[in-house]
């Protein structure tokens, strides 16, 4: 593999992280796994985690990884993610950095109940919190005047307040994040000049990078790193799993997978085809790249690929469609603390009911069905 083609592009921080080959997978060599794996006493079994991001939705995320906190038996080498999944791995890593596995769970709680709409916001972060999750969100009326009297975030929201950046600065240690000797972190991010995907690692982040990674265009102005700027990575990485290839060692990747592939009806109006746009775009690299793995994974059943040069990838995934059926789109705009909570317990079920079914599958087999997934 030709480094060189790798290489970041000037004035774009895409860090260390190789960027895939025209299949969207990384070969074996290079690897530079985390010395210190986030696992506790009872730990048998590494995973990588690629958590989505999905606005409201991530609650139900949080309850995924509450409850394997909890179960204990897996240890997690990496995270990537998008948006609320950045946000959800960053928090996790910041408790269990505080106070072990605990910490962890502390730690993520305590982050959804700030970030709620019941939690510490004040009156103006409230406002500004209420537009992003849009609470008028398929209101024929309020789309309509919304449009019409709202040219953008410069305007309408010049100050750029935004929420989560307090409660991040608040509760994430990020020069402790840096420093540690601990599981890798890949946030995604869009350049918006160049239309690319920039992953950043744990070992440069800062509130900003999350902020870049969670940065709605209609609602936030860009976010600038180093001049140049981001909006919301699940444009282009809802996660990126390409990171994990040459940042972990383990094979098995754990998907989080909180936004729909397929919904059987028909949207009709404005709203819900908005909705059905968004879902699509934020699920379809993620679609690229587990047809990329299953691509690869048949080349090396037939012998075309050895086992020395690339390696199986197995992929897993904890689906959040069957729990979520009953929300739709635009309920992932709803940041009460009681409809968290409800996502949170669907997630805790749903973590326990796969770690029941497929926990003695990891490290041997794929559980996804890769061409159902994509096809």
């Amino acid at each position: 593999m030709n480094n060189d083609s790798h290489r970041p592009e000037p004035h774009n921080p895409v860090t260390a992280v190789p960027a895939p080959d025209s299949d969207g997978i990384a070969s074996q060599p290079d690897r530079h796994p985390p010395a210190t794996i986030l696992a506790g006493p009872r730990a048998e079994k590494n995973v990588a985690l690629a958590l989505q991001g999905g606005g409201a939705h991530g609650a139900f995320t949080w309850g995924v990884l509450d409850a394997l906190i909890e179960d204990g038996r897996l240890g997690f080498e990496a995270i990537t993610g998008a948006s609320a999944g950045a946000m959800n791995g960053v928090v996790m890593i910041d408790g269990w950095l505080k106070g072990g596995p605990e910490g962890a769970r502390e730690g993520l709680e305590t982050f959804w109940r700030e970030v709620s709409l019941d939690g510490d916001l004040g009156p103006t972060q409230r406002k500004v919190f209420s537009g992003f999750l849009g609470f008028w969100a398929n209101n024929p009326v309020a789309e309509f005047w919304t449009r019409a009297l709202a040219p953008g975030p410069y305007v309408t929201n010049p100050l750029n307040i935004n929420p989560l950046k307090k409660a991040l600065a608040k509760q994430v240690d990020f020069e402790r994040l840096r420093g540690a000797d601990t599981a890798g972190v890949f946030v995604s991010a869009t350049n918006v000049w160049t239309g690319k995907l920039a992953v950043f690692e744990r070992e440069a982040l800062t509130v900003d990078h999350l902020m870049a990674s969670a940065c709605l265009p209609t609602v936030f102005q860009a976010v600038e790193i180093d001049g140049v700027p981001y909006w919301d990575g699940g444009y282009l990485g809802n996660p990126p799993l390409y990171p994990l290839h040459r940042g972990a060692v383990t094979r098995d990747i754990l998907l989080v997978q909180i936004n729909p592939v397929e919904r059987r009806e028909t949207p009709r109006t404005q709203g819900e085809i908005q909705d059905r746009l968004n879902e699509i775009t934020f699920n379809a690299n993620l679609m690229r790249e587990l047809r990329a793995i299953d691509f690869v994974d048949g080349l090396i059943d037939e012998g075309v690929l050895g086992q020395g040069q690339y390696r199986r990838v197995l992929v897993h995934r904890i689906d959040g469609t069957d729990a979520l059926e009953d929300y739709d789109a635009s309920s992932r705009l709803d940041a009460r603390w009681r409809v968290f909570q409800r996502l949170r317990d669907k997630g805790r079920a749903a973590a326990q009911a796969w770690l029941g079914e497929r926990y003695d599958d990891i490290g041997h087999s794929c559980t996804l069905d890769l061409p159902a997934a994509y096809q």
